[in-house]
């Protein structure tokens, strides 16, 4: 140790000496001895004396494992060859055509022309124009007054696309023509008298409306709509209609709510036994709450109906609560679905819609409210097999103030003249009563192929009123059968329609209300036949057949429709 010390401090001594060379070279070439040389030593580790000891409780000895091959040798004259793809042969697609042109003609002199033309960019807007126009000059035998028709429409619209909703405005204008065709056989009217009246009416309507439709906000959209209703006598009727939506979160399920705003406000000129006007107006507010909860199996509707209705006309003003609950439960999934709820509703009555579903009413009219208190329904629906559909259910409503069509009083015995056309026993007025219904539905659709499908529905109702006689002019049993055919080419359909008995009051010219006869108005059916050729995907030849029976049947008390009608035409197809 002394050594190495001396040793390194000789070196140190040596460094310092050079260092300082670098600097100043002042140092004198010294000779060094070294008198031994330092010969450094690694000591030895410290070893472990214990080796460990392992012993084996298990001995695992590895099977032995002899393969072995049984070949059999085969004489093939099979020469492989490389695989080529198989390439899949589509076939052209379709060509879908966003603008058509159809005109036809047909027996009764029935002109058709009816078109659709459309321009824009779906993913910026677009706009449209519908027009249809269906008229006939009439021809059913031994009538005394004209029975021809006209119906004509033109329907407009424009849809803006924005990035995060998307609005519409629709406009349009109709007109229809009928006439008071209807006179009893068992009057013998005047030859003068025939020739004074001027049996047509006609009802007008403009309107103006759109929807606007937002996706991501609790304010999913409204529809709004206004029109002016009028005829040929000086009726008017004015109604505008908004209904905003909204949709508010709550927990992990989502309630809709759908307001409303409705007023009306319609005249007539002249009552049916006086000539003073009669006049309504209603406003309604309506608020509609829904929550649907989704289960598993079970679909569940909790929801009500509430109205603040203010008669305007008579300045009185009610309050409406109904039940709008529905469930649906999948016993056996797609094959057994139970159905049940209580609903129930406010109906606002309207000329409009008077006329739409009789044209041959008097514009006399008392328009009220109907309130429909509830309808209690149960059922089933599912799949008998894959392509075999069904739906059945048992209903049971209550409605006051459910507006029934009777035929009004004649003002004439056939000679006497009448001031205007539908007080000669052949226009229809509205009474309202309370009645309760039962009603039972079943459908049963079949798709037999993708060629062919079917369907069949029957409805009976069972009427029970509480002032009137008999449910005026509202069938019992109601019943369709349809089928349709369709291939590349050919296409083709049948629709029967079954109407059964209805009920109609008749008063003669002279006798009191309370002193009319009953009338039964027999059951009927129409059988509707079309078809057609498509010659390519621009051009379509069609036809079509109504009431082929020929059966000379009567919808309304003394109203006989044409009997066999036969109607041909084609189509074009076209873009702009």
């Amino acid at each position: 140790m002394r050594k190495l010390l001396i040793t390194s401090f000789a070196l140190l001594i040596t460094g310092f000496s050079f260092s300082q060379e670098t600097k100043k070279d002042t140092l004198k070439t010294e000779e060094i001895i070294v008198v031994k040389p330092y010969t450094p030593k690694i000591s030895d580790a410290f070893k472990i004396k214990s080796n460990p000891i392992i012993e084996s409780t298990n001995s695992i000895k590895r099977e032995t494992v002899n393969y072995s091959i049984f070949s059999i040798p085969v004489a093939s004259t099979f020469t492989p060859s490389k695989g080529k793809a198989k390439g899949v042969v589509r076939e052209p697609k379709e060509r879908l055509f966003e603008n058509y042109i159809s005109g036809g003609f047909g027996n009764f002199t029935s002109p058709l022309f009816e078109a659709y033309i459309h321009s824009g960019d779906i993913r910026y807007n677009d706009f449209g124009i519908f027009i249809n126009h269906h008229s006939s000059e009439g021809g059913i035998k031994n009538l005394l007054l004209n029975d021809n028709f006209s119906n004509t429409r033109i329907d407009m619209y424009y849809k803006q696309f924005e990035r995060d909703f998307n609005w519409q405005l629709n406009t349009g204008i109709q007109r229809d023509q009928y006439n008071y065709y209807g006179l009893s056989k068992d009057v013998t009217f005047d030859e003068t008298f025939i020739n004074s009246l001027d049996e047509e009416q006609i009802y007008k309507n403009i309107y103006i409306g759109g929807k606007i439709n937002f996706d991501d906000s609790f304010f999913k959209g409204a529809t709004a709509e206004i029109y002016n209703f009028s005829d040929n006598f000086n009726s008017n009727e004015f109604r505008l209609l908004a209904k905003p939506t909204f949709e508010f979160p709550i927990s992990t399920e989502l309630i809709n709510s759908e307001f409303l705003i409705d007023f009306v406000a319609g005249k007539f000129k002249q009552n049916y036994l006086t000539s003073s006007d009669i006049n309504h107006s209603f406003l309604n507010l309506g608020f509609s709450p829904n929550l649907e909860v989704l289960r598993e199996n079970l679909t569940v509707n909790l929801g009500a109906k509430l109205y603040y209705t203010n008669d305007l006309e008579h300045k009185t003003t009610d309050f409406y609560a109904y039940p709008n609950v529905t469930a649906s439960y999948k016993v056996v999934n797609e094959v057994l679905i139970i159905v049940a709820g209580v609903t129930g509703d406010l109906i606002q009555n309207t000329y409009r819609n008077f006329a739409d579903k009789n044209s041959f009413i008097s514009p006399t009219l008392s328009v009220q409210q109907t309130d429909k208190q509830y309808r209690a329904f149960a059922g089933a629906k599912g799949k008998l097999a894959s392509n075999i559909g069904y739906n059945f259910n048992v209903s049971h409503t209550s409605e006051k103030n459910k507006p029934l069509f009777i035929q009004n009083q004649t003002k004439t015995d056939g000679i006497i003249p009448v001031e205007k056309s539908y007080e000669a026993g052949n226009s229809f007025n509205v009474v309202y009563d309370d009645v309760k219904t039962l009603t039972v539905f079943g459908e049963v659709t079949i798709d037999a192929s993708d060629e062919f499908d079917f369907s069949a529905t029957l409805t009976y109702s069972n009427f029970t009123t509480n002032t009137q006689f008999q449910a005026w002019n509202l069938p019992t049993i109601k019943a369709t059968i349809s089928a349709d055919y369709q291939n590349k080419n050919w296409f083709a359909g049948a629709k029967l329609f079954y109407r059964g008995e209805t009920y109609g009051f008749v008063t003669p010219y002279g006798f009191l209300p309370e002193n009319g006869t009953v009338i039964q108005n027999q059951s009927y059916m129409d059988l509707n036949l079309n078809g057609g050729y498509i010659f390519s995907n621009r051009l379509t030849a069609f036809a079509k057949i109504n009431n082929a029976l020929g059966e000379k049947y009567y919808t309304f008390v003394n109203y006989q429709v044409q009997t066999l009608q036969i109607l041909a035409g084609i189509t074009y197809k076209f873009d702009l």
